[in-house]
């Protein structure tokens, strides 16, 4: 660490969840998902309930978008598994029986435990490739997290995707997303190191001059990829006042397609992930191409995290609720499943 190196000052606030446990920090911060632990839960009721919607005289649609989407994805693990074990039967085969379109995508991603559901996610994603949706994964799933995908991604395809990677994309994209899925970020130390913030936005000024060789490109990677949130944002501010730039034009500028996609995206999730989210789901139906997989798949995955924050985002941004806007475009039990999971209008 440098010398020049000083501690930042943290709220007492934030010393003291600091030394809370786990459990009660919990309770301190609450959470910003919509989707929590029903405390009444009970696996046997919940498949029961399941099989009766199925079994009737017609399919009970409100009974089942009503069940999936108010149980957390631990707990529609549990029901699936007590489903299995009491009818012999897969619970995501029997209903995808049931359903269809934009619904099916919905079910298939609600059932599936949260890790594996972004392992087929990317997996689809890297036959176009999608770099938006590989970037959405990668760029905003903690280490943690990722590590389960790529656990999942071995298990499901019976390869690594690091291998993958390796042997499809080529250049800066491949150097890009193998630095994204090698999960190397460095953790804020809650020190200033100011040395190594100007190091490095002189390091992306000197690599965004004239012609950008695969050295310059390696070294935006290298520097976006594993310095701390708390530091970019440092090396941010001053790379605008080196340039008079910000950071997104010269990435819009010095880079090109899927490589210009992710490392934007990167950028704008280390500024402000929910109005990265914000805007991302707006664009899945208000975009030049319309993704309702888009759609499904950032509610999903952001219901039990920040849900909350990207509603707040959201209605900031566009003057109206994410509420409405889904129920203004979308329809049908497709419609209930989405409004379930966003869970209530702001007003």
């Amino acid at each position: 660490m440098s010398s020049a190196g000083t501690p930042e000052k943290g709220s007492l606030a934030n010393k003291i969840l600091r030394q809370l446990p786990l459990a009660e920090k919990t309770a301190v911060w609450g959470t910003l998902g919509t989707i929590r632990p029903l405390l009444s839960f009970e696996v046997e009721r919940d498949v029961q309930t399941l099989l009766d919607a199925l079994t009737g005289e017609a399919v009970d649609y409100r009974t089942i978008t009503h069940l999936i989407t108010n149980r957390t994805n631990e707990q529609r693990r549990q029901i699936a598994e007590g489903f299995q074990n009491f009818t012999q039967q897969d619970l995501l085969k029997t209903l995808q029986a049931a359903v269809s379109g934009n619904l099916e995508t919905a079910v298939v991603g609600l059932l599936k435990p949260a890790a594996q559901y972004d392992a087929h996610e990317i997996k689809l994603a890297m036959k176009g490739p999608d770099g938006a949706t590989l970037a959405e994964i990668l760029c905003t799933r903690p280490a943690q997290q990722l590590r389960g995908i790529l656990d999942f991604y071995k298990h499901d395809f019976k390869t690594d995707l690091e291998a993958d990677v390796a042997s499809g994309p080529s250049g800066c994209f491949k150097d890009l997303l193998l630095a994204l899925i090698k999960t190397s970020r460095e953790k804020y130390s809650g020190v200033i190191d100011y040395v190594l913030i100007e190091q490095d936005a002189k390091a992306l000024v000197s690599a965004g001059s004239g012609y950008v060789s695969r050295t310059d490109e390696r070294k935006w990677i290298r520097i976006l990829t594993q310095r701390s949130p708390e530091h970019l944002s440092r090396v941010f501010s001053a790379y605008h006042k080196m340039t008079g730039l910000q950071i997104e034009e010269s990435v819009a500028k010095l880079f090109q397609r899927n490589v210009q996609v992710v490392l934007l995206t990167l950028v704008s999730v280390l500024r402000n992930t929910p109005l990265y989210f914000a805007t991302r789901l707006r664009q899945a139906i208000k975009g030049p191409v319309a993704s309702h997989r888009t759609l499904v798949r950032i509610l999903i995955s952001r219901s039990e995290t920040d849900l909350l924050s990207i509603r707040a985002e959201f209605r900031k941004q566009y003057g109206m609720s994410l509420y409405s806007f889904i129920r203004a475009e979308t329809q049908g039990y497709y419609r209930s499943v989405l409004l379930g999971l966003c869970r209530a209008e702001d007003l």
